[in-house]
């Protein structure tokens, strides 16, 4: 496995903490490459235009810089 470090919102972080603590991923690290994987999973599998990817992409990076 290779490491990548990268940048998340306080709030994020939190949130992910949050659902460590209660029990529903083991660690952080669990956490984010489960976020990961559905946003593969879910590329991969639309059938959808480029250009409805492209839409889609843009209001969920919108989503994130809101944080």
């Amino acid at each position: 496995m290779e490491r990548v470090t990268l940048r998340i919102p306080k709030q994020q972080i939190e949130e992910v903490e949050q659902m460590v603590e209660t029990g529903e991923y083991p660690n952080r690290s669990e956490a984010i490459r489960s976020a990961v994987r559905e946003m593969l999973a879910e590329a991969d599998t639309g059938k959808e235009r480029p250009s409805e990817k492209r839409k889609r992409r843009q209001r969920r990076d919108s989503s994130w810089a809101r944080v």
